[in-house]
């Protein structure tokens, strides 16, 4: 498989962690990072770019980088062209980051109703509008973006996005093969991202939807033809799987990592350290890591009162010692690799009034939308 090109930055393996709110910081990425050996691209939470522009403070953390993180890379969702052009600009300036990844993919309610993410595309012109400031502020560092199919199966729009991308100087696309109805239900459409690859061939294009394991990764490039993978729910609880992708794309599936309930147990524990010394705060860490546990206990042999005591704990003691109760001795249950994360079914968009009466008409967006926090 040929290497994977993002402006000046080899990635190999063509393995990409996909932004999530709330996961992606710098803590999970040292991890994903660590069972790599650095090998691939870990980009941060998302970025709303009103709140990086005002330099909001949450906001300027969730930008920090460890020094060992190269490249770095930022993903920014915005609404209004100008708005991003600034984002870009200071990234570009300041030295903030060293890629720049635009989010068209996000479904949730709180940034569609705003006309962002997944139904941000929709609007052919704002679209371009977004795209072209994007690239002309960020001072030569390569620009990608994630999307979405579309908004349903009626208003489908990724093949346009596509073909506006490589004329505004895109430098690569991910494609998750889903749309926003479907939220994450259902099974993704990898013919989408063969179809987008045939149809913007000049520029890298990245697949994304129903990666669980790394021969899922192997085989969406195989039938699909595509650059690269983004891996996103995935990697819940299961870090090493980016050590497990490197091992695949260089041939050794042997290698794939098996881990016992005491080695996942250590990867728990490290995972809540390193929350705290992020964050500061030990307790805090350790509550942040609660929504981590039932990912990296999935499939092994612990009773409902053991998984809701683990799901409260309040310190690195409290954890570390009903980790230690746990039969630490069992291997990797089988059929453990399976989805996880959220998987819900179709629903309605929450759109703003009157977005599907016209692809071209923009004139409802303005720098009003923008959201002024950032990641979950």
């Amino acid at each position: 498989m040929s290497l994977l090109q993002i402006g000046p930055h080899t990635v190999q393996p063509p393995v990409v962690l996909a932004p999530m709110a709330g996961i992606t910081n710098a803590p999970f990425r040292t991890l994903c990072r660590e069972f790599s050996a650095g090998k691939g691209l870990f980009v941060s939470e998302m970025i709303t770019t009103r709140a990086l522009v005002e330099r909001n403070e949450k906001t300027m953390q969730l930008i920090h980088f460890d020094a060992t993180e190269k490249p770095r890379s930022i993903q920014l969702y915005g609404v209004d062209p100008d708005t991003v052009g600034k984002a870009a600009r200071m990234i570009a300036e300041e030295d903030l980051a060293d890629h720049v990844d635009l989010n068209f993919g996000c479904p949730v309610p709180k940034v569609t109703r705003k006309g962002g993410g997944s139904a941000l595309p929709y609007k052919r012109p704002l679209l371009r509008s977004i795209l072209r400031e994007a690239v002309a502020n960020a001072g030569g560092l390569p620009v990608t973006m994630k999307m979405r199919k579309g908004i349903d199966d009626d208003h489908i729009t990724y093949l346009d996005a596509g073909r506006i991308a490589v004329e505004e100087g895109v430098t690569a696309i991910a494609l998750h093969g889903r749309t926003a109805a479907q939220h994450y239900g259902g099974t993704a459409d990898w013919d989408a991202i063969a179809r987008l690859k045939d149809h913007v061939g000049e520029i890298p294009v990245l697949g994304n939807g129903d990666i669980w394991s790394a021969d899922d990764a192997v085989r969406m490039m195989r039938e699909t033809g595509c650059d690269g993978v983004v891996v996103g729910r995935g990697c819940l609880g299961r870090p090493w799987l980016f050590g497990d992708l490197v091992a695949a794309f260089e041939g050794r599936p042997e290698d794939y990592a098996r881990p016992t309930m005491k080695q996942v147990a250590d990867v728990m524990l490290r995972h809540a350290t390193l929350l705290g010394e992020w964050l500061n705060d030990e307790a805090r860490g350790v509550i942040d890591f609660r929504k981590h546990v039932a990912w990296y206990t999935k499939g092994f042999a612990i009773g409902s009162e053991m998984r809701r005591n683990l799901a409260v704990s309040s310190s690195l003691n409290e954890l570390s010692d009903l980790l230690g109760e746990l039969d630490l001795d069992q291997p990797w249950p089988a059929g453990a690799d399976g989805p996880r994360g959220r998987t819900s079914g179709r629903n309605r968009v929450v759109l703003p009034d009157g977005w599907l009466d016209d692809p071209n008409d923009c004139a409802g967006v303005s720098a009003d939308a923008e959201l002024d926090t950032s990641g979950g």
